[in-house]
């Protein structure tokens, strides 16, 4: 049965279950479908593949590997835990309903055996989580047009780099070749995805929109397009890239450096969201067997304490309606059950020792130390020269990470008193918190669980062990520099908020260009259409009075008007002519429209 169900069905008809039953049902029956996709991930035997045909093509509709299965458990795992925490936050049938919808796209994706099937799927996924942002109305409409335009845009270079991939290998199975092959097809895929993962300068529509909707909703939307989108990025490059690990190290830096800036509370975690995502990226990119399970293994537990700081923060929003830091203050006595539930979160993003987060962010930093230089010798390439740039990289932006959840947690839960009394945590918000945070420390006090649902598990344990003095001081000193940096830099960073990203430019560039060539193309239409309606309607008057059309173009060149006649008419003007004129004026007219046509 496993084998011969795709896990998006299910989770397809929970969406719409939950769109036209009672509220209640409806999320019952949507927490009962994401988490049986958890458990039939994680039972299902490595190599199931369910053929078919798409569009007239040779496609895999369903097809299991270690990666797939991976992200199947923690789609459907994460999936579960959101819908309980949006019933308890009154998420109306509808946002639910939107949100499964996206949950089922995603799963579409990741377990495509083919890249016609991802690309269907992916642009599917571009729908609903549009859709899920447009639901909540009111702002949230205008970014969700914006994060429209952006996942069109990029969804169109993907399609575009799988056209000219069935152009080289002439088939969308996976198998066919290894990766995306040709001139075109890989830059265009490294694009196209890169919009998806928030690569720099790609990434704005992402702090835009997850701010903007419903707080349950930002718990989904956090999950799901950027990990599909890794997922995409290793189909793409299964070996690995040099510059596609150094646009990660570029992403852990920036995103940490623009959070530090931000006051607004889902802002600050938009941003963390397109650092974390870059050490997964580094992971795809330096594209050995052990880093690409660290980089799946950041993914397994990014979803979990990413969608736990989201949870967190969106009850002190629930609670208070407050979104900026700065109007609240010493909410951990009146929220204590939040307050450790962001604790659990923020360790484990930070990777302090204890925590997932350390065991795979550890993974990927101790491979950007170990085998970048064997891959720069190897490309003859290395810009600004020395091999380890990525893991200066990835450290900075580890001390960034610290020094950004130092600054949520000490504004949100500690800094002056508490000038309001909300309540704490409703309980249908608590249990998925707490559930999520107790994995959070499980799995990095027993990683040995973890490396269980990883790819290439033997490698992990061949070739990486997490508790070593070594990776433990390393967290440490990360630690330690976050806490110094932030108290250090409290007040410039205070006064720093107001450096801009690009959107400040981007956004009104984007909208005035496209509103000047929406402009343009209508008035060129326009003109146009202008002068083929007088050209035939001069053509009618000809046919219909020749005479009279020739006795008004006479009149109106100067020298030619024909004189009055004694008895007030006008001069007769002879229209007729030899038949070798009338042939070659025919002839000319002809060539002209063959010209014209051809």
């Amino acid at each position: 049965m496993l084998e011969s169900v795709p896990p998006f069905a299910p989770v397809l008809v929970a969406a719409v279950v939950a769109a036209v039953a009672p509220r209640r049902i409806g999320h019952a029956v949507g927490l009962l479908a994401t988490a049986g996709v958890a458990v039939g991930s994680l039972l299902v035997a490595p190599g199931t593949h369910l053929p078919t045909a798409l569009f007239g093509f040779e496609t895999v509709l369903y097809r299991v590997d270690a990666f797939s299965r991976l992200m199947g458990v923690i789609f459907g795992l994460i999936g579960a835990a959101a819908v309980a925490y949006a019933h308890a936050s009154d998420a109306d049938a509808r946002m639910t309903a939107a949100a499964l919808g996206y949950v089922a796209t995603s799963l579409g994706a990741v377990f495509a055996g083919d890249w016609l099937t991802l690309v269907f799927f992916w642009e599917l996924m571009a729908v609903t989580s549009t859709l899920l942002v447009w639901q909540y109305g009111g702002a949230a409409v205008r970014t969700g047009f914006r994060y429209a335009v952006a996942h069109g845009i990029g969804g169109s270079l993907v399609l575009g780099a799988v056209v000219w991939q069935y152009a080289a290998a002439g088939s969308f199975l996976f198998e066919a070749a290894t990766g995306v092959v040709g001139p075109v097809a890989p830059a265009l895929m490294a694009v196209g995805i890169g919009v998806n993962v928030g690569f720099v300068g790609l990434h704005t529509w992402l702090p835009d929109t997850y701010p903007s909707p419903h707080v349950a909703a930002s718990v989904f939307l956090c999950v799901y397009t950027t990990k599909t989108g890794v997922y995409a990025m290793f189909r793409a490059f299964p070996e690995g890239h040099l510059w596609i690990a150094y646009m990660g190290g570029a992403m852990a830096v920036f995103g940490a450096a623009m959070a530090l800036l931000q006051e607004d509370m889902r802002r600050l975690l938009s941003y963390h969201i397109i650092s974390q995502v870059g050490y997964m990226i580094a992971g795809v990119g330096i594209g050995t067997k052990l880093a690409a399970s660290g980089a799946f293994g950041h993914v397994f537990n990014h979803i979990l304490y990413k969608a736990l700081l989201f949870m967190s923060i969106g009850v002190v929003i629930y609670r208070t309606g407050i979104e900026d830091i700065t109007e609240v203050g010493g909410l951990w006595r009146v929220m204590p059950v939040t307050f450790v539930s962001y604790l659990l979160g923020a360790a484990a993003i930070s990777g302090v020792p204890g925590f997932n987060g350390f065991v795979s962010k550890g993974i990927v930093i101790a491979e950007a130390h170990k085998s970048m230089k064997t891959l720069v010798i190897g490309s003859k390439s290395m810009p600004l020269g020395g091999e380890d740039l990525l893991w200066w990289l990835l450290i900075v932006g580890g001390v960034g990470t610290f020094m950004s959840f130092i600054k949520l947690g000490y504004y949100v839960f500690f800094h002056g008193e508490a000038t309001i009394d909300p309540d704490d945590a409703e309980p249908g918000q608590a249990v998925p918190m707490l559930a999520v945070g107790g994995l959070c420390l499980a799995l990095g006090l027993l990683p040995g669980t973890l490396f269980e649902v990883l790819p290439n598990t033997a490698t992990v344990a061949e070739k990486y062990t997490t508790y070593t003095v070594p990776h433990v001081a390393e967290s440490v000193a990360l630690g330690v520099a976050g806490f110094a940096g932030f108290f250090a830099l409290k007040g410039p960073l205070a006064r720093a908020t107001w450096i801009p990203d690009v959107d400040r430019l981007l956004n009104p560039a984007v909208f005035y260009g496209g509103r000047a060539l929406v402009v343009g193309v209508t008035e060129t239409f326009a003109a146009v259409d202008r002068a083929v309606v007088a050209v035939a309607s001069a053509a009618v008057d000809v046919g219909r009075d020749p005479g009279r059309a020739a006795y008004r173009v006479v009149d109106r060149l100067p020298g030619l008007e024909t004189a009055p006649r004694a008895d007030g008419g006008r001069q007769t003007i002879d229209l007729r002519m030899s038949m070798g004129t009338s042939v070659f004026l025919v002839v000319a007219a002809l060539t002209l429209a063959l010209a014209l046509l051809l």
